[in-house]
């Protein structure tokens, strides 16, 4: 892999990522960009205890432009983008309108592919890897920042999930903080060890694996499941069979293997509605663990992917009690989940 880092014209950094080490990327972006204003405001919640960020300057970004005009393209015939190059593979930028910036954080955009009618599942490995590659480069520089907790690689698919650039893209967070979500792992594993001796994570792997009801499917390095207690209708959790904390810990093998699991559980996800459905609308998460944070030995890298699609043509949508109490409801058990996308595997 080969990584060059340059400039946008309005001082924004943006790194492409080469899958040839001869690649030269030296394309000028010759946009009349004014300066970045960001007016985001980390506000604490003395109730729950958790933070919000505040981020006004966000009203103003892009919303679903047509194709033709989309900035995540590569800039071609006169039409200038994000980013300058006429093509690229991978390319990671700082988002124009983050929701973090500065002493509060930073927000980038991963493009995974510069074709804009495709979507992740249509990659191939080698262009996979190559994405594993660039959210591994990017957690290790992030986690050098003084003002970084966490950082947080995600994808977001589909205009029911809220996307606003139909471009295959992701993003990436870093966090001034220790987010809710992980700081209820971080007490829960440390609970669970001061009861058992034992690591949470380890043993709800290892409890999935022997149950095999909800397994989708397992390699010699990964095991991918549905939990338990899910909460969304088709939701997936991908583990490294070899604990480690964050991305910058996988072995060679994990990586090598990683493509073609992943590749495979988002083209089940595109096949589980049936043929003629529209893709799947779907999250794709990375969890790491903090950097900095008591109990950072215990928890575990994983990757947790859901749908709000419930069955065709319905969507799970977050009302009363997981909105207003966070007690989430499923209409779809978790094993009828898991046997349903066994069977939407690739022929």
């Amino acid at each position: 892999m080969k990584k060059t880092s340059t400039r946008l014209a309005d001082g924004r950094e943006l790194l492409y990522y080469d899958s040839r080490d001869d690649t030269v990327r030296d394309a000028v972006d010759r946009r009349p960009l004014g300066p970045v204003a960001t007016r985001t405001e980390i506000r604490h919640d003395p109730l729950l205890g958790d933070s919000v960020a505040v981020a006004a300057h966000r009203q103003d970004r892009t919303y679903r432009p047509p194709a033709g005009e989309c900035p995540l393209c590569p800039s071609r015939g006169g039409r200038l983008s994000e980013i300058p190059a006429d093509d690229y593979d991978v390319v990671v930028f700082e988002n124009r309108f983050p929701s973090l910036a500065g002493d509060t954080g930073r927000c980038e955009v991963v493009c995974f592919t510069p074709d804009h009618d495709s979507s992740f599942a249509d990659l191939g490995e080698e262009q996979t890897a190559l994405v594993l590659a660039a959210w591994t480069d990017r957690t290790t520089e992030l986690a050098a920042l003084p003002q970084v907790e966490q950082v947080f690689c995600f994808e977001n698919r589909g205009t029911e999930i809220g996307v606003t650039l139909g471009h295959p893209h992701g993003q990436i967070y870093a966090y001034p903080f220790v987010t809710p979500r992980t700081r209820l792992m971080l007490r829960t594993a440390a609970e669970h060890r001061l009861r058992t001796g034992r690591n949470l994570f380890e043993d709800v792997v290892e409890r999935e694996r022997a149950a095999g009801e909800r397994v989708v499917l397992a390699t010699g390095h990964w095991l991918a499941f549905v939990p338990y207690a899910a909460h969304w209708p088709y939701e997936i959790h991908l583990y490294p069979r070899r604990r480690v904390a964050d991305l910058r810990a996988l072995d060679a093998a994990a990586r090598a293997e990683f493509p073609g699991v992943y590749l495979e559980l988002l083209r089940r996800f595109d096949r589980v509605f049936g043929d003629g459905q529209p893709p799947t609308p779907y999250i794709s998460a990375w969890h790491q663990a903090p950097f900095h944070a008591e109990g950072r030995a215990d928890l575990a890298l994983h990757l947790e992917l859901f749908t709000v699609r419930r069955t065709p043509g319905k969507l799970k949508f977050l009302a009363g009690s997981e909105s207003g109490m966070s007690v989430f409801i499923n209409d779809v058990p978790p094993e009828t989940a898991a046997r349903r996308l066994r069977e939407a595997a690739s022929v």
